[in-house]
């Protein structure tokens, strides 16, 4: 349904928007995170019981960046090489982190059963490090990934992971993240050699509009994700005096970016994946007409039901879910 399928007169969230966040918005501007979320260490540890390795690498010592990166033990025994699969997690822009369980247990699951190696980056949050940070972040990653940062990395990576086979992907906030991440290496595609970019997934992508969508309206006040959570999220993470139809916020306005040609140029395939019970889903359903009317080959995957994150809090839902992202992996490597 297009964003404009709506009456005039737009219903207000009455959910305060604190609780519902987990944190205390100050008068300066910054936040204290109340939202008590359990953490996961990294098993680098080859003899440890778990089928997935996983270690902690630093990024960009100054911006307190860093990945976690997750390879299946089945990649001791296989005679090729795994796709990499650079994942932004979720977290509204403001919150959680690479060891936060969500974002943990959904890169292990997807390095088992793709299998791939995961890349997941901890980016800076808003509103400390407001948008464009988290994009310059995954940028640097992908160079990173390149570049070989140290031994064990590389020894992970160019002895299992295949370079020629890269997908971006990213869940709520990580899905804005990646689609701005993905234009923006454009610019730098040549220099990313040999990584070559192949796929670009969105799951549940954290958009938003001055202006309510009909599934925004009808969601008004989701307990997963009400409109005024939503609008501060957006207050907190968008530059400074930019409002939701910003670009980095609403990527329809203005009919699009004029980089995403580059997508089209690339033969970069991309699949964008929600639910009804999501608020967003409007948003993402627009995505994926206006991407098709920019000629990229792209892929909308919409489910009934469910709500915005089930496909990392509900474990069935996430089976289905890779197994669908297994499917586009499949569908989109060069062998």
């Amino acid at each position: 349904m297009s964003s404009s399928d709506h009456p005039n007169t737009t219903p207000i969230s009455i959910i305060d928007p604190m609780p519902y966040m987990g944190i205390n918005l100050h008068s300066d501007g910054t936040i204290t995170r109340l939202l008590k979320v359990t953490s996961i260490k990294a098993t680098p540890d080859s003899t440890s019981l778990s089928h997935v390795l996983s270690n902690d690498f630093p990024l960009n010592p100054s911006h307190e960046t860093s990945v976690r990166i997750f390879m299946p033990k089945t990649a001791f025994e296989t005679s090729y090489k795994l796709p990499i699969v650079v994942y932004c997690h979720a977290g509204v822009l403001d919150l959680l982190q690479v060891d936060s369980i969500f974002s943990h247990e959904f890169c292990e699951a997807l390095a088992l059963h793709l299998p791939a190696i995961v890349v997941s980056v901890d980016y800076r949050l808003a509103p400390e490090h407001r948008l464009p940070a988290a994009y310059d972040d995954v940028v640097q990653a992908l160079h990173w990934i390149r570049d070989g940062a140290t031994t064990q990395m590389s020894g992970w990576l160019s002895k299992y992971g295949d370079f020629g086979n890269c997908f971006l992907m990213g869940s709520s906030a990580g899905g804005n993240i990646a689609y701005h991440s993905a234009i923006r290496a454009l610019d730098t595609v040549n220099y990313l050699q040999p990584l070559r970019l192949k796929g670009l997934i969105l799951h549940q992508p954290f958009f938003g509009g001055l202006k309510r969508t009909a599934s925004e309206i009808r969601h008004i006040d989701h307990p997963r994700l009400p409109m005024s959570g939503n609008d501060l999220f957006w207050e907190l993470g968008l530059p400074i005096g930019a409002d939701r139809d910003h670009e980095f916020c609403n990527p329809i306005v203005g009919n699009g970016s004029s980089r995403l040609k580059g997508l089209k140029e690339l033969s970069l395939q991309v699949l964008v994946m929600d639910c009804s019970g999501d608020p967003l889903i409007d948003r993402s359903m627009d995505l994926v007409a206006m991407l098709k009317d920019k000629g990229v080959s792209v892929k909308g995957d919409f489910t009934k039901g469910g709500y915005h994150g089930v496909g990392l809090m509900d474990t069935n839902r996430r089976e289905s879910l890779i197994l669908k992202v297994k499917e586009f992996v499949i569908s989109s490597i060069d062998e």
